[in-house]
């Protein structure tokens, strides 16, 4: 998947957003085959399928499941708030090393996080890349996403390149297999996530560069029955009713708190 389809009057203005992710642009009609094609309506970058084209996928940081988690998500109570250590004397950076359509770093940015999002896959920087320059220009987000800073690259080499705990706090979300036991459907998203990127399967390898990078904690989430990551025990364990944080403390004392406006 290399193009971006789009009406030709939109070529011009998606052509510097596309060579950034190493896309092209095609104003040709969408193919009919049963791929994930990369669609630009006019309004926003999605994954569309022939067979399905109500089932659209995109970011939106503004409305839908992600705003009503602003709104009502239980902000520091939340287990991601718990495991980052998130608090009101402390607020701390954040290295999202697999930030996938950028949900969990809406959130950490959403309790005053500053968030570097690190994503290696092409097409789904270039959605999330979407969605945070659209939500830039709505009054209720865009101090949220202005805390985000989206970096295209591989994070086992970002991590591994930067000075041995020079971040506060490393975030890991790999992607793990659906447990075929639980009752509730995999979601639109994820399914058309699952068939672009496949699975994390070298996971494991982005335990040892997190540990370097962070200097307060790295967090893993994983599903709630998984190994911890690299056969590796954390510090301890928030557990949810589907996923855990596995928390690997690195410093007894953290970083003093950073003034947030909000």
């Amino acid at each position: 998947m290399t193009h971006i389809y789009c009406a030709s009057e939109l070529v011009p203005h998606l052509r510097t957003f596309a060579d950034a992710f190493g896309l092209t642009i095609a104003s040709a009609k969408l193919p009919e085959d049963l791929e994930y094609h990369l669609h630009h309506d006019g309004h926003a970058l999605g994954l569309v399928r022939a067979d399905v084209p109500k089932a659209r996928v995109f970011v939106d940081f503004c409305a839908g499941a992600t705003a009503h988690r602003r709104k009502f998500g239980g902000g520091k109570g939340q287990d991601i708030a718990k495991a980052v250590g998130v608090s009101s004397a402390y607020i701390p950076t954040v290295v999202d090393a697999t930030a996938g359509l950028g949900r969990d770093s809406f959130v950490l940015a959403t309790l005053g996080c500053q968030v570097t999002a690190i994503e290696r896959q092409p097409v789904v920087a270039a959605l999330l890349q979407d969605g945070l320059e659209r939500a830039r220009t709505d009054g209720e987000v865009s101090d949220i996403v202005g805390r985000i800073d989206l970096i295209h690259a591989s994070a086992h080499q970002w991590l591994a390149a930067q000075a041995s705990a020079s971040v506060d706090i490393v975030y890991l979300d790999p992607m793990f297999e659906h447990d075929p036991k639980q009752k509730a459907a995999v979601k639109k998203d994820m399914q058309a996530f699952r068939e672009v990127v496949g699975q994390d399967v070298d996971s494991d390898d982005l335990l040892g560069p997190a540990l370097h990078a962070a200097r307060c904690r790295v967090v893993v989430k994983r599903a709630r029955k998984a190994q911890p990551l690299a056969g590796r025990r954390p510090s301890y364990s928030i557990t949810g009713k589907s996923n855990r944080f596995d928390v690997y403390a690195l410093a007894r004392v953290e970083a003093p708190a950073r003034a947030v406006l909000l």
